[in-house]
């Protein structure tokens, strides 16, 4: 088992700063959950990690060796959104898995790991002379498991792995995912825009808004006690088996649009939509003028948030 972590890690294209001096640990062993909405920056950390998405500042850390300097076949490994484009669909299944392992290994031992990883994610050995394209969604995505764990990683990234498919079939790719990684006592990075799914399998909980962790703790705490305003209105806006954790469900700010992202607000950037910011509270000038971030590490689940007490 490893852990990894993101220490200020930040990342610009251009003018726009996608993630903002991130520092999050994924503990050996466990699972983080790492929720937010669409263009919050989820997928560019996660992609800075597996050395998609330039790294401008910070460091990714492998049990404390940078990435940077791990060798190319880096024991960890990421599972893409979209099964329909992650696989080659002209290379058959078996040969996709059989890519990823290391170098070196024998023919026969090629054919038999595949069969044994295929087996791993409930999919018949069979199937590996089958090209994508005579599998349905939730199939390939188990082929993509199969095939980020034939590099034999310690570390696996969950890219929003279900939103893509079908609701059906949905549960069955989550109960897979937890049962492998428990089995394997892999750490993974989960990331989801999904609150339900984000509790089903995390043992810790981020929250990220405009390219920086906003919250994060223990999954039940976090979720059931919730110290940043934006996390509450996430949970407001989840399926009604969250909503009574909410005090209040009906605040006017809920549908304000997020803000712009090459250029956010001084001071918290959440406060422009905030329930209980200077919009509300107008004796609240705290919220504009100083960046709760400075201090986060000192309150309740590291909330960015002057009033997370």
């Amino acid at each position: 088992m490893s852990s990894l972590e993101f220490e200020g890690v930040s990342v610009r294209y251009g003018k726009l700063t996608a993630v903002d001096g991130v520092n999050l640990t994924v503990p050996s062993g466990q699972v983080v959950g790492l929720v937010g909405e669409s263009g919050s920056g989820k997928s560019t950390l996660a992609k800075a990690a597996v050395g998609l998405a330039p790294v401008s500042a910070g460091r990714v850390l492998l049990d404390g060796v940078d990435v940077r300097r791990l060798p190319r076949r880096r024991p960890l490994q990421m599972v893409f959104q979209d099964p329909y484009s992650s696989l080659d669909p002209r290379m058959a299944i078996g040969e996709s898995i059989t890519e990823a392992m290391p170098r070196g290994t024998a023919r026969g031992a090629r054919r038999a790991e595949v069969a044994r990883l295929l087996e791993l994610v409930h999919l018949d050995p069979d199937r590996a002379g089958m090209l994508p394209g005579q599998l349905s969604g939730g199939q390939r995505q188990r082929v993509a498991l199969a095939r980020a764990l034939a590099g034999q990683p310690e570390v696996l990234i969950a890219d929003e792995i279900t939103s893509a498919l079908d609701v059906s079939v949905q549960g069955a790719v989550l109960n897979l995912v937890r049962d492998v990684q428990r089995r394997l006592a892999l750490s993974m990075l989960f990331i989801s825009h999904n609150l339900a799914v984000v509790r089903y399998v995390s043992d810790v909980v981020a929250v990220m808004y405009l390219g920086r962790i906003v919250e994060a703790g223990p999954a039940e705490q976090v979720l059931t006690d919730p110290r940043h305003p934006y996390t509450r209105d996430l949970l407001a806006s989840a399926p009604s088996a969250h909503r009574s954790l909410l005090a209040d469900t009906d605040d006017p700010l809920a549908d304000t649009e997020p803000a712009d992202p090459h250029h956010p607000p001084a001071g918290c950037r959440y406060h422009p939509r905030c329930p209980i910011g200077p919009l509300v509270h107008t004796d609240r000038t705290l919220c504009t003028e100083a960046d709760p971030a400075d201090d986060a590490a000192h309150r309740p689940h590291r909330a960015a948030c002057h009033f997370a007490a």
